[in-house]
């Protein structure tokens, strides 16, 4: 199956970037880079979720690369990024190594963006808050359909009773090594239900099926377990700039409880943002309101003349 795998025409299939290049990581892992957009202009950094792609942001992209930089990349494993050598290569240090790499390839020194993550890439920025080079860059965050601990045991895949039964049942699925197979209509069925809303159409289901289908099998099954022990509640804390939060209602992988207590425990939570009745997919499922969010960051935060907040603390996750 093609790593490569999306749609190729309509408003979710990815847009040709104006520049590729390759970040390196710290433990030597090859980075996918993407941006799009004109020079010069505002830097938006967009990070994807697990078994997503650089293809996953498509819409944002179209939006945005009008006028802004927005630079994309697609974390180790997925899409044009090679997947980790080690098992060890999967943790949430890497995904701050990644991010990190990606800064420092993409923006001047003390250049400011938003910075969008969506689930894993959500986590990916609460991995990195603490470091100088996250500090240094990041004018604003927003995150999208994300949690920072009890993944596995808050979330509401498995219809069942909240307990160490469907704990260990929704472990054992999301976990899983086989692999999804051919997007056929069954499996786009069980992909709504678990990822989108009730009024998600067809062809985002097929644009999120692709996408999802396309990561190999190895990949998901390795970054399933940072997801299992996830533990990044103190990285919240250290989103010490503006910070926005989005989430879907009806998010099964995420539920909104996720959002709610990030938004609680944010130093500065710059707005949270419940969409009735959509599921996780929120850059797919409402791309308007997630790009319009951006905009909001990138005018309020992220031009020239906008007040910076103070750079704090660089303790490393």
């Amino acid at each position: 199956m093609s790593r490569l795998m999306y749609v190729a025409s309509g408003p979710y299939a990815p847009p040709a970037p104006a520049h590729e290049l390759t970040a390196v990581s710290a433990d030597g892992a090859r980075l996918h880079v993407e941006t799009h957009g004109p020079d010069g202009a505002p830097a938006v950094v967009l990070a994807h979720g697990w078994t997503c792609s650089t293809a996953f942001w498509a819409a944002q992209i179209r939006s945005l690369a009008t006028d802004h930089r927005v630079i994309t990349y697609d974390q180790r494993g997925h899409g044009r990024s090679p997947a980790a050598a080690a098992p060890d290569g999967y943790s949430t240090r890497a995904l701050a190594d990644d991010l990190e790499a990606v800064l420092a390839a993409t923006l001047e020194p003390g250049e400011k963006a938003v910075l969008a993550g969506h689930s894993m890439g959500g986590m990916t920025m609460m991995a990195a808050a603490g470091r100088a080079a996250f500090q240094e860059h990041a004018a604003a965050v927003l995150l999208c359909s994300t949690g920072s601990s009890r993944l596995v045991a808050e979330s509401l895949v498995v219809p069942m009773r909240a307990g160490a039964l469907r704990t260990r049942i929704t472990r054992s699925i999301l976990g899983a090594r086989a692999p999804l197979g051919p997007v056929s209509a069954p499996a786009k069925r069980i992909l709504r239900y678990a990822t989108m809303g009730a009024g998600s159409s067809p062809e985002m289901v097929e644009a999120c099926a692709r996408i999802v289908h396309a990561c190999p099998s190895a990949v998901r099954y390795g970054w399933s377990h940072v997801l299992n022990e996830l533990d990044l509640d103190t990285g919240v804390r250290r989103l010490t700039m503006p910070t926005a939060v989005i989430a879907g209602t009806a998010d099964r992988l995420t539920p909104v409880v996720h959002a709610r207590t990030i938004a609680a425990a944010l130093p500065d939570c710059a707005g949270l943002t419940e969409l009735p009745g959509l599921g996780h997919m929120t850059p797919v499922e409402a791309p308007e309101a997630v790009t319009g969010r951006i905009r909001e960051l990138v005018t309020t935060y992220a031009q020239p003349n906008a007040t910076q907040p103070e750079v704090k603390g660089t303790a490393s996750p």
